[in-house]
């Protein structure tokens, strides 16, 4: 068994969040995935923590919550000065408590009172209204003078309005919850973080602090007219929704606003832009998808695992355990590389290939078990119905400039995609 620790150049990037923006995370990922698999990060000012970039590895632990909780360390990666921050304002290393955050019992209490929206029952009768809205901004699309960032110009837009109608925020809002979500996000990249000059760790705990006070002071004037004023919506039901008899802790109902919030329709736009990334860049697929449609739900499927919008979630060991050979100390912290366990080349032949002809295509973009993301299945078919509209409609399309990803080590994607097109 090879030394655990890992390389320090490869630990740099990892917590370099403008190597995210490049190859740079992936060729450390492939580095660690062929050298050392479970390496052991020590960084200056963090607490160590095990990086996981196996397939199976990250399956493992995400099937376990039991053995490897959320709730008892941070979920993302955060250093020591922004844990003690976060323990100074709420009592707990979160700034947010989201179903993201929580272990059972309270996990799956949370969950039930909005999975039922979320299923693929319930979904399905919002197609109509997801369609018109994916129409809407078709026509947008095709009004734009045969080029466009299509970032900006679609990706960011379509996916919030979806999000925002089903969770009830009025229209004139949508733009600060684009805002709030890059910032929280967003945090460490230049274009959107709410400083522009280089963060201390002071200012940048600051920063996150700011952006979950202003979401926890919108929801509260939303609770407050739900209350009064009931409609079929999530927050409707989230002002008005028990836990045990009560209603929801204000902490807890911020979270669970909040990360429908944010993550409903920001992974999403990621997600959508890769997409439209391949139809411009590979060779043919734009003719094969436009002459069979059925295609793509695997080219959903794809951009999905190509994208990966989340790269990491961080767990923590309640017991000592063994993985791949290590042996895991109670309390100590593990790293999630979705983004390279989607790239595994034990699972995914040729991964950095964007190929819809994957069968069985098995991304774990959306995690696994009791954490599986909840809102899968809305961010396929909202995904898969854009595209269905606007498939179609496109002659051709290629990239009219240099694509450009955000940088975080938590949430990124493309941030500019300049593309030409042509319709029919």
């Amino acid at each position: 068994m090879s030394e655990p620790k890992l390389p320090q150049n490869i630990v740099d990037t990892l917590v370099n969040a403008a190597a995210y923006a490049t190859d740079a995370i992936h060729d450390a990922y492939r580095w660690m995935r062929a050298n050392n698999p479970l390496g052991l990060a020590e960084v200056q000012g963090f607490d160590p923590f095990w990086v996981v970039t196996k397939h199976a590895d990250i399956l493992e632990i995400s099937r376990n919550n039991a053995l490897y909780p959320s709730g008892v360390r941070g979920t993302t990666l955060t250093n020591k000065a922004g844990e003690a921050r976060a323990y100074a304002i709420t009592g707990s290393p979160h700034l947010v408590r989201s179903l993201v955050q929580m272990d059972e019992p309270d996990h799956m209490k949370y969950r039930l009172l909005t999975q039922a929206w979320f299923m693929p029952a319930n979904i399905k009768k919002r197609e109509e209204d997801v369609r018109a809205l994916a129409r809407q901004a078709v026509d947008q699309f095709a009004a734009l003078p045969g080029q466009c960032d299509f970032v900006k110009d679609v990706a960011l837009h379509y996916p919030l309005r979806v999000v925002m109608n089903i969770l009830g925020v009025p229209e004139e809002d949508f733009g600060r919850m684009l805002r709030l979500t890059q910032e929280l996000f967003g945090a460490s990249d230049p274009d959107t973080e709410r400083f522009k000059e280089a963060l201390s760790d002071e200012q940048f705990a600051q920063l996150l602090i700011g952006v979950v006070q202003d979401f926890n002071d919108y929801f509260e004037k939303i609770t407050e007219d739900r209350r009064a004023n009931p409609r079929d919506d999530l927050a409707t039901l989230l002002a008005n929704a028990e836990i045990d008899g009560a209603p929801l802790p204000p902490f807890e109902r911020t979270g669970y606003y909040t990360i429908i919030a944010t993550a409903g329709h920001d992974t999403t736009s990621s997600s959508t832009a890769c997409a439209m990334w391949a139809l411009a860049t590979v060779p043919g697929l734009l003719d094969r998808v436009r002459a069979d449609p059925s295609l793509i739900p695997a080219l959903i499927e794809e951009a999905i695992r190509w994208a990966t919008p989340v790269k990491t979630f961080m767990r923590s060991a309640s017991a000592d355990t063994e993985l791949r050979g290590r042996t895991i100390k109670q309390g100590d912290w593990l790293m999630l590389c979705y983004a390279s366990g989607n790239r595994d080349e034990e699972v995914f032949p040729n991964p950095d290939a964007f190929d819809i002809d994957r069968k069985p295509n098995r991304q774990i973009a959306f995690g696994n078990g009791a954490h599986l993301c909840l809102g899968q299945h809305l961010a396929r078919m909202e995904m898969r119905i854009l595209f269905e509209e606007l498939v179609p409609r496109l002659k051709s399309v290629s990239l009219n400039g240099e694509p450009k990803l955000s940088e975080s080590f938590f949430v990124s994607g493309l941030k500019t995609l300049p593309i030409g097109f042509e319709l029919n």
